[in-house]
């Protein structure tokens, strides 16, 4: 596809993109696919986040106004959508609590497929996702931190760990440099902490392996809890990785402007500190966002 790239999120404090009030025990839960269940950020939260972000930064409006679109309320009455378009930022790699290096960056190979064919879209090379094992066998890959005497201990989960072809190591070298592209130190971290599991075990922990925190609200009087204010929200942890494809459609502003200078713009290929997502101000949301190019870009 012309003009696509993948972007990256990596989440440096718990991440909370929530879907209103839940009906089980978790009051605020996150965003999550239908048919999955997996996280996901949808990509309308991250384009108003992009969107905030460049206003700040005094880029020309009428590239705003073509990137990202605008409203019947600005002077002319004249609305129109936006050239960038951003997919919904699906799941890559949970972090999971591991009593072997502290935690693993674990996928699947559901996860790998569906990843490959975005990066397919966006003219990366990636290597196959031929592996098949039960439930309780785990791949990671060479002078992995979180094994010991072949095992990996997950939460309270313990695996075997089998051997595959070096398509685990090739995903980790493709990953780590993808995401921490001249930061040699993450790099190591992400390779000797990447490790694939099941379908089945990887969809259990989606679903049990996020934070919930019980919330209050004092009054500030008596400096109690006020009677009912006890909720309980649910977050991805930090160290989550997620992906999504951004591309560039036709101007709709009328200004003209040339496309690639739209994608060019505001899917540059360096970090942007963002804040998505609610709990800003109890300091949630902070991510790394990074656009990557296709080889033939």
């Amino acid at each position: 596809m012309v003009n696509t790239r993948i972007y990256w999120i990596h989440a440096i404090t718990p991440l909370h993109v929530g879907s209103g009030r839940g009906v089980g025990f978790i009051d605020l839960p996150i965003m999550r696919e239908k048919v999955t269940s997996w996280p996901l950020v949808p990509g309308s939260a991250v384009k108003g986040v992009m969107r905030e972000h460049f206003v700040r930064k005094n880029i020309d409006k009428d590239l705003i106004k073509a990137a990202f679109g605008k409203s019947d309320d600005d002077k002319d009455n004249k609305s129109n959508a936006g050239a960038l378009v951003l997919s919904d930022a699906r799941i890559v790699c949970l972090p999971v609590r591991s009593l072997y290096g502290t935690f693993a960056f674990a996928s699947c190979p559901l996860v790998l497929e569906r990843l490959k064919r975005d990066l397919d879209s966006a003219g990366h090379k990636s290597g196959p996702v031929e592996m098949s094992f039960e439930d309780d066998e785990v791949v990671v890959t060479t002078g992995s931190k979180v094994e010991r005497n072949g095992n990996v201990l997950l939460e309270d989960l313990d695996f075997s760990i089998i051997t595959d072809n070096g398509e685990t190591n090739e995903w980790a070298e493709l990953l780590a440099g993808l995401l921490f592209p001249n930061d040699a130190a993450w790099q190591g971290i992400f390779k000797e902490r990447f490790i694939i599991l099941s379908n089945n075990c990887f969809s259990f922990l989606s679903d049990t392996g996020t934070e919930v925190n019980a919330r209050i609200r004092i009054d500030q009087e008596k400096k109690i809890v006020i009677g009912g204010a006890l909720w309980y929200e649910e977050s991805l942890p930090s160290e989550t990785i997620l992906a999504g494809l951004a591309w560039c459609d036709r101007d709709y502003s009328g200004k003209g402007i040339n496309q690639e200078k739209i994608f060019c713009e505001f899917c540059p290929d360096k970090v942007m500190n963002l804040q998505i997502g609610g709990k800003a101000t109890v300091g949630k949301g902070r991510v790394r966002c990074l656009f990557t190019k296709g080889e033939g870009e």
